[in-house]
């Protein structure tokens, strides 16, 4: 079984690998070679990548999310998310304050920075919860869609994953500085 994460970055996508590392799965994260496969269309290669693991987050993974279900029957779907797009962009954008421009960010929102296009990364944002959304809508066993912000946490995931529920307070991995603790935060426009 796969375990992929298919959330946009910046919706607690680093806090899931960190559970999928405890509960002992062989994990990969954000990986530059991966990614610049998925630029390069080279989807036989990545799908590669994808059988020598057993979970997934950041990118490229929730980019090829149809693939590896297609490629891998029997994997589970994990849709994390934010309270809210303003959440979630307002996030983006201390994210990209502290990293600076990213070829990630450009080739997956248009972007190298998102200060100036609000109105872009929230449509995008929205369009692939939508979209997650629909593709499963028929597939409760398979996907589960979680907001730490909201509660979830261990149960849900021990629940859906058929795993033992830790006995450990649920990773809170890759948070953002508050707009006290960041000089020049982000500016919503």
């Amino acid at each position: 079984m796969k375990v992929v994460g298919i959330g946009l970055n910046k919706t607690g996508t680093t806090s899931l690998g960190e559970c999928m590392v405890h509960w002992g799965l062989k994990h990969i994260s954000c990986n530059q070679d991966a990614f610049n496969l998925w630029r390069d269309d080279t989807y036989t290669e990545l799908l590669e990548w994808v059988a020598n693991y057993d979970s997934f987050e950041d990118w490229p993974w929730p980019l090829i999310y149809k693939l590896i279900d297609d490629k891998f029957p029997g994997s589970k779907f994990i849709l994390t998310r934010r309270k809210d797009a303003e959440t979630w962009f307002e996030s983006l954008c201390q994210h990209a304050n502290r990293t600076g421009p990213t070829e990630y960010r450009k080739y997956i929102y248009g972007h190298e920075m998102p200060h100036e296009h609000k109105e872009e990364h929230i449509k995008l944002y929205l369009n692939h919860l939508e979209s997650v959304r629909e593709y499963f809508k028929d597939r409760p066993s398979d996907f589960l869609e979680v907001c730490w912000e909201d509660g979830d946490g261990w149960s849900a995931l021990s629940s859906f994953l058929g795993f033992e529920l830790p006995e450990v307070g649920f990773p809170h991995a890759n948070k953002s500085p508050s707009r006290q603790e960041i000089d020049g935060a982000c500016e919503i426009v």
